[in-house]
């Protein structure tokens, strides 16, 4: 194998992982909710919470580490609708990366 090819390859495996890199900060960022006094990020952990108790309303420990309390089931529609939206259109994104790659 020649240098070239070498170096070419490197570039590659670089560009790819910057891409990648670049992707996880655009849509991460799109995870955050701001809603009912506090700002959430919209994470399985956060939806399974939010299924799991039967109660109206809930106190949370929010992204700035404050306790609110939260109506549950508008909290989750909201977090679950965010969640679908943003890992659907990263999903997306993500396989048109890999087909270039």
């Amino acid at each position: 194998m020649d240098t070239k090819q070498l170096i070419s390859e490197a570039k590659m495996r670089f560009n790819h992982n910057s891409a990648k890199s670049y992707l996880k900060d655009k849509y991460d960022s799109k995870l955050s909710v701001a809603t009912q006094g506090g700002l959430w990020k919209a994470t399985p952990t956060l939806i399974a919470v939010l299924s799991a108790y039967d109660e109206e309303s809930i106190v949370l420990i929010d992204e700035y580490n404050n306790p609110i309390l939260v109506n549950r089931l508008a909290l989750l529609t909201i977090i679950k609708e965010t969640y679908k939206t943003v890992m659907d259109a990263w999903a997306t994104e993500w396989a048109i990366l890999e087909k270039k790659r």
